[in-house]
């Protein structure tokens, strides 16, 4: 399944694209704690999914971190690693670049853009909590 189809299956069972809604519907432990040069990381251990968010990071920034770690928990909950995102995000690994195109999808929705038809993606995304670099991952 692509990130695209796993973010719009998770919207529909959550019935929300909010981070935070979703990760307490599906009973995530968040834990927020100083992290050096990390902004999040997620882990199954005991079978709880608990992810990490530095307690550093803003609003719309602990948004983003939250949803690219669902999105890890979603698409590669199976590969038993403890995925640890830098400050950068390196997007260069598969599994990076996946999980921040996931991240992309779950904040701004289909619906989103149609809704605000005068805003520009980039509007929307820096409203939504979306790095502007990670705009054209949007598909």
């Amino acid at each position: 399944m692509s990130p695209r189809e796993c973010a719009i299956k998770l919207m529909r069972r959550c019935n929300s694209n909010d981070p935070f809604t979703i990760a307490r519907a599906l009973d995530v432990i968040l834990i927020y704690c100083t992290l050096i040069d990390l902004n999040g990381f997620y882990q199954y251990h005991k079978r709880n999914h608990i992810i990490y968010l530095s307690e550093e990071l803003e609003e719309y920034a602990a948004r983003f971190v939250l949803a690219h770690e669902l999105g890890h928990m979603q698409m590669h909950r199976s590969m038993n690693t403890v995925f640890m995102d830098t400050k950068t995000f390196n997007p260069h690994s598969r599994f990076e670049r996946q999980a921040n195109t996931f991240a992309v999808e779950l904040l701004l929705p289909d619906d989103l853009l149609r809704e605000y038809p005068d805003c520009s993606i980039y509007q929307l995304a820096a409203s939504f909590g979306v790095p502007s670099e990670f705009v054209g991952l949007k598909g």
